[in-house]
Parts: structure tokens; sequence; C-alpha cells
């Protein structure tokens, strides 16, 4: 992805996910923003964007981070927001383990601690360790951790999964995770 495209990318996930009122943007029932609206207060805050430029990062981001509604007309991030929003997710059976990618300096916290979602509305877990390791690189020298989510489902706990593929829990406890070479 080219330096545009990033630059684009992060600040659609800004407003989309967290500052809307910082360019002058309500987010709508289900994270719904209309896309005229969207651009016209992307370029009052001096990113250049356009319909084109939009449809592009939306189909190249490596995340799926953000998606169209049916019709085209408004578009919304899938999933990872801080502010609040119900984004209509309804609750699912998720497979037996499900990963979630950290940095190894968070090992401590997260032992005593389990996952939480800190500022956001969920804990963010991966389908495959792959996922969850490129995650992990953000943060640090990555480790991935093992979530025992069909046995959490099994005791009482939600999960959900966005529309691209990210599984989303409340919180893990300690007793439901595995860690490396455990």
């Amino acid at each position: 992805m080219n330096k545009k495209l990033i630059r684009t990318s992060k600040f659609l996930s800004f407003v989309l996910r967290h500052k809307p009122d910082e360019v002058g943007l309500t987010l709508e029932t289900g994270g719904w923003v209309h896309v005229d609206a969207l651009i016209a207060a992307a370029n009052r805050a001096g990113v250049n964007l356009d319909h084109a430029l939009l449809r592009e990062v939306v189909a190249t981001n490596d995340k799926k981070r953000f998606a169209f509604s049916e019709d085209g007309l408004r578009i919304r991030a899938n999933q990872g927001h801080s502010v609040p929003i119900d984004l209509g997710l309804e609750p699912v059976v998720p497979p037996d383990v499900l990963f979630h990618g950290t940095a190894a300096r968070f090992l401590d916290s997260i032992r005593r601690h389990g996952l939480q979602r800190r500022n956001r509305h969920h804990v963010h877990l991966s389908p495959d360790a792959q996922t969850a390791t490129a995650v992990g690189k953000r943060h640090g020298k990555p480790v991935v951790l093992a979530v025992t989510a069909r046995r959490m489902h099994d005791a009482g706990f939600p999960f959900y999964r966005s529309q691209n593929n990210v599984w989303l829990t409340e919180h893990v406890a300690p007793a439901y995770l595995i860690f490396p070479g455990e």
C-alpha cells in the first residue's frame, strides 16, 4: 500500500472509529456515515479525498477495516471503535481456538488480568496465528496467545464476528488463555 493510501486509511480509522466529531461528523446507527459527507469533511480538514480514492482504500486495506453499505452510499469501520456504537452484530459460536497477537512486554499484565478491551468495545481475536502475529508486531516483539474460545462460549461468554472476520468478545480471563510454551 502506498503512502497516500496508508495516510488516507489512518485518517479513516481516526474519523470512523475514534473521533468523528473532530471533522464535524456524527456516526449514524451501526457506525455508518454518508460517503459524500465524509469526503466533504475530509477535504475541509485538509485531507484530499474523493470517491475513487475512498474506493481504493476500502478495496486494498489489508485488514478490510472499512465497508460500504450495500447501496454504496455509506461507509463504516468494521470494528475497533472507541466511540459508543452498536454495530448490530449477532452472537455466534466461535471455533474451538482463536488467537490474540500482543507484545512480549504485556505478558505479565495479561497473566494477571487477561485480555481487556481497554478503550475499545471488544477484545479483538484472530482466526489464525499468522494474522495474530502480524497484529502483535505492531506493538513490539510479537507473542501469540491461544484463546479457548469454545470453552468460553460454553461458559456463557458471547462472541461476535465482524464483517472482516475479526472475532470480538468483551474480556478474556487468564483461565481461557494458553501462553506460548504452556
